[in-house]
């Protein structure tokens, strides 16, 4: 299946993002963690969004999987500015999924 890579990145990024944004509700200065929370929050949606469009015959997605690339882009930016652990492991999977959205417009 053409979309499985794509969709198992997917599923990475929207548990590390839920995780991301639920964890950083416990950090000591969550005033701090504000845009973290934020970015973590709108990268799970996007990614479940075209998650579940990719699970369909649907085809008309490339517009929507260069959104998800471009809010990946910007979570991992945002989670890469602290150094907690759960934010630095979101980053990562957030720059991987943005990585398989370039993979799967490619072929």
């Amino acid at each position: 299946m053409r979309n499985e890579k794509l969709i198992l990145a997917l599923g990475s990024c929207i548990n590390h993002c839920n995780y991301c944004a639920d964890a950083c509700l416990d950090e000591d200065d969550i005033s701090i963690m504000k845009n973290c929370i934020r970015s973590s929050k709108v990268c799970a949606e996007v990614c479940s969004s075209l998650a579940q469009i990719l699970a369909t015959s649907y085809t008309n997605v490339q517009g929507l999987i260069d959104y998800c690339k471009q809010v990946c882009i910007a979570c991992a930016d945002e989670c890469s500015n602290h150094e907690h652990q759960h934010c630095q492991q979101c980053a990562k999977a957030c720059r991987e999924c943005a990585v398989a959205c370039d993979e799967f417009s490619s072929s």
